[in-house]
């Protein structure tokens, strides 16, 4: 893909807006770390809602829709939609006792809950395991999306695309703390969405899929529009409808929707102005999240199928693709994107950075909350001053994005051995 002088303006503009957001807040932020993790705990409903759900719009979130609409038709999309369930405990039960907790973290809840070394061992085990390991993995595994959409669309290398899309991140988010990472998250909200409509609407005008109606009617495409799988078949609804609701909305740890509203979802709430307004932008999210921010990425997703109907015609489309990348459904949706015009391009590109740096910058703020305020704070430095205490949720900030970023190339370069010996390896008669 060839991006145009406008295609780099509009990216180098955001980059610019991102770094600017960060910088204008970083004075507010660094007043205590309450204010750095917290936001003071005086955030509005909408911007609360709106960074909920673009934290939840990872790089790697279109490509994992577009897999199961290709696969499973639409009502693939039940292995996330289930998570409405816990979604909706969390708006009408969980989020006025969060807010009414106190707490800075939802890790300290466990020694108001509980009590004595058990409940110490506790919290410090799970700031350590969750803000640290788990973690880097979670941005480790969206990094490494980020790679294959900077290596399908730009050409670029892995250390390249960790480079550009890393550095912006980590500045503002170790400067501006939670509360630039929650305008950010504003601004790369609207971006990422009005870039993903904009280009859903061109792609379904395309004379290979000849609008809306001829889309919905096309053999490739019929069988898959329905929104529940088919009953009459075990293998359909047992992993796509059945497991999901009777089983993994409840057993899966996901901050965005585990029950109660955990992780990065339970900070938001805690940095809400009052009780009405946590409640407000749960509520928000959910209605955003599950019946909104997806139905672009199905579209173009249904759309991919009438251009790229298997895994033949991607890699036909795409001769001079690296061999490092796997050619899987996933793929498709870069590549519809490819089919964009000038400006456009620069426009999905940005979207899908802001998807990436939104994620990653959430990660950030609150592995560090876990960080500072149920380890360092709590076990090593009880007493130590709010500048103190703000100068290591930055530095915890920088290194978790270090980690993450050399986890990534780690991982990439294991594919590559992998793909490599698979390759040597004789093939059975």
């Amino acid at each position: 893909m060839t991006l145009t002088l406008l295609d780099w303006s509009i990216i180098g503009g955001y980059f610019a807006v991102s770094l600017l957001i960060g910088l204008l807040v970083s004075k507010k932020a660094g007043k205590s770390y309450s204010e750095y993790f917290l936001s003071g705990r005086n955030m509005p409903w909408w911007l609360l809602g709106i960074s909920m759900v673009a934290t939840t719009f990872s790089a790697d979130t279109p490509n994992l829709v577009t897999d199961m609409v290709r696969n499973n038709g639409v009502a693939g999309n039940w292995q996330w939609w289930a998570f409405l369930l816990t979604g909706m405990l969390t708006v009408f039960v969980y989020a006025k006792l969060w807010r009414r907790s106190g707490v800075l973290t939802d890790l300290e809840f466990y020694e108001i809950r509980y009590s004595g070394k058990a409940a110490a061992f506790l919290r410090g085990f799970r700031a350590i395991y969750l803000g640290i390991f788990f973690n880097v993995m979670i941005m480790a595994t969206v990094t490494l999306a980020a790679i294959k959409i900077g290596g399908v669309m730009l050409g670029l290398s892995p250390l390249q695309t960790i480079l550009i899309a890393s550095l912006i991140t980590v500045v503002y988010t170790s400067l501006g703390g939670l509360t630039g990472v929650l305008w950010t998250d504003f601004f790369q909200f609207i971006l990422a969405m009005v870039g993903m409509v904009w280009a859903a609407v061109l792609l379904v005008d395309l004379p290979q899929v000849g609008g809306l109606q001829n889309l919905l009617q096309h053999p490739n495409v019929s069988g898959k529009l329905n929104l529940l799988p088919d009953f009459s078949d075990p293998a359909q609804y047992l992993p796509l409808f059945v497991l999901p609701i009777a089983i993994q909305w409840w057993s899966v740890w996901y901050p965005g929707a585990e029950p109660g509203g955990g992780g990065y979802v339970a900070q938001r709430m805690l940095s809400a102005k009052n009780e009405k307004h946590a409640i407000s932008a749960t509520l928000f999210f959910n209605i955003a999240h599950y019946a909104l921010r997806p139905w672009p990425w199905i579209i173009i997703a249904l759309t991919s199928i009438i251009l790229f109907p298997d895994l033949a015609s991607l890699k036909a489309a795409f001769p001079n693709l690296s061999k490092d990348v796997v050619i899987k459904d996933d793929l498709a949706f870069p590549a519809m994107l490819t089919f964009l015009p000038a400006g456009l391009i620069g426009l999905l590109v940005a979207a899908l950075l802001a998807a990436y740096m939104s994620t990653i910058a959430t990660h950030l703020n609150w592995g560090s909350s876990y960080i500072v305020n149920d380890f360092y704070k709590r076990f090593i430095a009880p007493d130590a001053s709010e500048k103190k205490l703000v100068n290591i949720g930055r530095l915890s900030t920088i290194v978790l994005m270090v980690l993450a970023s050399v986890l990534a190339l780690y991982l990439q370069m294991r594919c590559r051995l992998s793909i490599f010996f698979c390759k040597l390896a004789p093939v059975p008669d």
